[in-house]
């Protein structure tokens, strides 16, 4: 390998990135399709800072004294809100983007730890229903796989308006992973791409969405809890909205958050950083009164739960989202990542890809050798959904854990009780977009 000139300046603008992605596009004249999520350096939860419990702050103690993590989820409207153990649930991936395998295995490893997975694009699995203890069944705007009967079995329905890779558009799968299964469940024909609806097909906006939320609620007879699930970008705005339709529960999900597979230029320029939208949903759900930290009066017991994601990573992660204001938050890739996406384990299979473990992203192109984004039946048998189930668990435990001994050394007895006075900001940028001072001042940029 020739080891460039030191002598030789390379351009920040026109890199060897961006080089090798015009010469790419100038040679089969299409746009770049890819897995993950943003690669870019984005504001994110690690220029945020804890300040735990010194002289003016009384810690707790973590062999003796508790700190809960119970969630309840959806109890606004419906009969039976959800239960959780933990406030860290599993994000909605598709049966036909995943493995049946990795859909039972995600279905092991929460209910093990007392959580809830989602269904994704294209209908409910057996596999994930049967290891589900709590299944959210997402309605999209392709209504592939759509069964009144399915939303009935699950235990929430969470409406798509937008997700946070890709903001205004809509989902994808390509043909190679049109299996005769996921064909029949999504009503397509076998080995053609599918590309779904970027809009929903029934309504045109907020007042629409309202009736489409009462029709559900009949489907259901009013027991689900109802989720709107909006692609980070005007926050503030598209949260109001949804509580002014009848969302029980909010999902908002930054630009940090994957896809199974898109255009690599919305994926990179498309939507905000999950650290700028929480504080924009917060203060929606104050401005209604219906935020945990300030409903009361009339809407006292009716709170709607904010439910984030985007490039959630760790327990540090968890708790910090927790303190800007979610009451929980959801993980898609750190999830494949558990289960056993990127491991050196195949090493070899992904450097005959043209890839490499840790850089592997090519999610659309069903060749996984974790057997994770496949519907290969060889490479899927290399995920053992049990043992999936276990590391995924164990994982799930590990961000708990951490969580909550960021918890006790800010004196918190619950996860919930973390606040924004909790933390302070390494960067301008962050201090701006979270709305928490610059570290050792009391500056926050922009703040009136």
């Amino acid at each position: 390998m020739n080891t460039p000139n030191p002598a030789l300046r390379e351009s920040a603008t026109f890199d060897r990135g961006v080089i090798s992605e015009i010469q790419r596009a100038a040679e089969t004249g299409i746009y770049d399709i890819r897995g993950w999520g943003a690669k870019r350096q984005l504001p994110h939860f690690d220029d945020l800072l804890f300040l735990g419990a010194s002289m003016s702050r009384y810690p707790l103690e973590g062999y003796r004294e508790k700190c809960d993590t119970d969630v309840v989820l959806g109890d606004r409207n419906a009969k039976f809100p959800l239960h959780l153990d933990i406030p860290i649930t599993i994000a909605g991936m598709s049966f036909g983007a995943l493995s049946g395998q990795a859909k039972e295995a995600l279905g092991r490893g929460a209910s093990e730890v007392g959580t809830s997975t989602t269904t994704g694009d294209g209908g409910m699995t057996p596999e994930e229903r049967g290891q589900s203890k709590n299944l959210v069944y997402q309605y999209l705007p392709s209504r592939y796989g759509m069964n009144p009967d399915d939303l009935r079995k699950a235990d929430a329905i969470e409406i798509v308006l937008g997700q946070g890779a890709k903001p205004g558009g809509g989902g994808m799968l390509l043909g190679q992973k049109i299996t005769e299964r996921v064909a029949g469940m999504r009503t397509l024909p076998m080995g053609v791409d599918q590309r779904s609806a970027c809009r929903h097909p029934d309504w045109t906006g907020p007042d629409d969405l309202a009736i489409k939320i009462i029709e559900l609620r009949e489907i259901t007879n009013w027991e689900k809890p109802i989720y709107i699930k909006v692609g980070a970008t005007r926050t503030y705005y598209d949260v109001k909205l949804a509580v002014k339709a009848g969302a029980d529960v909010v999902v908002v999900d930054g630009m940090q958050g994957g896809t199974a597979a898109t255009q690599d230029v919305f994926i990179e320029h498309v939507g905000i950083p999950t650290l700028a939208a929480i504080p924009q949903a917060v203060q929606a759900l104050q401005e209604l009164g219906v935020h945990r930290s300030g409903a009361s009066g009339a809407t006292a017991g009716r709170s709607v739960q904010l439910i984030v994601s985007g490039g959630i990573r760790s327990g540090a992660d968890v708790a910090k989202a927790m303190a800007l204001g979610a009451d929980a938050v959801a993980i898609g890739t750190a999830a494949l990542i558990a289960l056993g996406d990127n491991s050196p384990r195949y090493a070899k299979q992904y450097e005959q890809l043209g890839s490499a473990a840790g850089f592997y992203d090519d999610f659309q192109a069903g060749k996984d050798p974790a057997g994770i984004t496949t519907q290969d039946p060889e490479l899927s048998k290399n995920l053992d959904p049990v043992e999936g189930g276990r590391r995924l668990a164990n994982y799930l435990r590990v961000l708990t854990m951490e969580a909550q001994t960021l918890a006790r050394a800010c004196g918190k007895s619950h996860l919930r009780n973390l606040e924004p006075e909790d933390l302070v900001a390494l960067t301008v940028e962050a201090s701006a977009m979270a709305r928490v001072p610059l570290a050792g001042t009391t500056w926050i940029p922009g703040a009136l």
